[in-house]
């Protein structure tokens, strides 16, 4: 499969996905949007593939969606595509239910769809020059992507709020401060981190206990008490217990060697996953 707008590219176990839009500093368009879905149903379906890295070519991550459609680009009547991927959930809900962690190298400008898009990351790190802004406000418009849901359980409302209210521009060091991103690097430096983050979950980690972790955190972590949290971490730790994965995990660490867990994510998952799935 070949992309338009993105590159998608495997080596040493780590997926890089990279929006290539450099010359309209990869403003968001309804074909990056399909794209981006496509690639990460490729990379949760490979079990080569341990971790993905999203960045941008260029000088920007994403400087929002492309408004050269003027006042159409974000109405439905006019243009379907906003419909069709607001209904379905769109890449949103693809990053969110993918089995690999995902670690974002936001570069440059991260603004609109470009911020929100980061959300559903689980680690991102932002270069020194990277501008952040949630400008939905300032546009007559609402947070979209999902972010009402995302941006309050990284950063908490009283931040989540002054952002949106605002609809300023802000740099690394305040998304970092306001715990946004976790941590900043000089531009040079920026992929080389993320791909050391990368690298050290593909060598040392279980596969499926890491999907599973995933999942787990972003769907438990808004329930109202751990009851919830037991009733799944019960029977998934009996079930992964019992699974040659901790056999291979433990008889690696009593002989101070690298683990081969033998499970895969596309055929090897516990029967209790997805749990969610029966509510």
């Amino acid at each position: 499969m070949s992309f338009e707008q993105i590159t998608y590219e495997v080596a040493d176990r780590i997926a890089t996905v990279t929006l290539n839009r450099p010359d309209k500093l990869n403003a968001y368009t309804a074909t990056m949007g399909s794209e981006l879905v496509d690639a990460f149903e490729r990379a949760d379906a490979d079990d080569e593939v341990r971790c993905v890295i999203v960045t941008g070519a260029g000088r920007g991550f994403c400087a929002g969606a492309d408004i050269s459609g003027g006042t159409d680009t974000f109405d439905s009547a006019r243009n379907p595509e906003v419909l069709k991927r607001r209904s379905d959930g769109g890449w949103t809900m693809r990053i969110f239910n993918c089995r690999k962690p995902v670690i974002g190298a936001i570069n440059g400008a991260a603004i609109g769809v470009g911020a929100t898009m980061t959300l559903p990351f689980d680690i991102r790190l932002a270069a020194e020059s990277a501008r952040f802004g949630f400008v939905f406000a300032k546009l007559g418009l609402v947070p979209e992507a999902g972010s009402a849901w995302f941006l309050p359980r990284l950063v908490g409302i009283e931040q989540s709020l002054r952002w949106i209210y605002s609809a300023k521009i802000f740099d690394a060091a305040e998304a970092l401060k306001g715990g946004l991103v976790s941590e900043v690097h000089a531009d040079a430096d920026l992929l080389p981190a993320a791909r050391a983050i990368a690298t050290e979950l593909a060598q040392r980690t279980s596969p499926v206990a890491v999907a599973l972790a995933r999942q787990m955190i972003w769907r438990l972590a808004s329930e109202g008490s751990p009851q919830a949290a037991l009733a799944v971490d019960l029977p998934l730790t009996h079930a992964m217990g019992a699974s040659a994965e901790v056999k291979e995990g433990i008889a690696a660490m009593a002989e101070k060697r690298a683990p081969n867990f033998p499970l895969k994510v596309s055929t090897d998952m516990p029967a209790p996953y997805p749990w969610w799935t029966a509510d």
